[in-house]
């Protein structure tokens, strides 16, 4: 079994992870726990998906379908990443500012979708760990 396939994803996300830690602590000035999940940069689901297009263009070639595939899934990431998720935190926002007062409203979180530059971020993280993986497990 091919094992690099599997690592691939898994150590983008536990690299993406503190890196997107550390800016947002960075920028917040104080430990940013509350910045840990959606949004932020860079994105570790746009990371995740490039990492593994990027692993199978090395491997198996541009021409190969499972790299149409991965690029398709990169889309579909990247789109809901910029635009729906961006739009369910603007309506979390408005909610919030609705609720203001309402003693039985839980707060929703409002920072969900990423930028176009944290995309590219995460983008920029995941085509450099998929080279990193490659160089490490090689064509297998």
């Amino acid at each position: 079994m091919d094992l690099a396939y599997l690592v691939t994803p898994l150590l983008t996300w536990i690299t993406v992870g503190p890196i997107k830690f550390l800016i947002n602590s960075v920028r917040a000035r104080k430990w940013a726990f509350n910045l840990v999940g959606n949004g932020g940069f860079p994105s570790n689901h746009s990371a995740v998906v490039s990492s593994m297009a990027t692993l199978i263009a090395l491997r198996e070639g541009i021409g190969h379908p499972a790299f149409g595939v991965a690029v398709t899934l990169c889309f579909i990431v990247i789109i809901d990443a910029n635009s729906l998720r961006q739009h369910v935190g603007k309506q979390a926002a408005a909610i919030n500012r609705l609720a203001k007062g309402d003693a039985g409203h839980t707060w929703l979180r409002e920072r969900m979708g990423h930028t176009l530059v944290e995309i590219g971020g995460g983008l920029a993280t995941g085509i450099a760990m998929g080279h990193l993986i490659f160089a490490l497990f090689g064509r297998g």
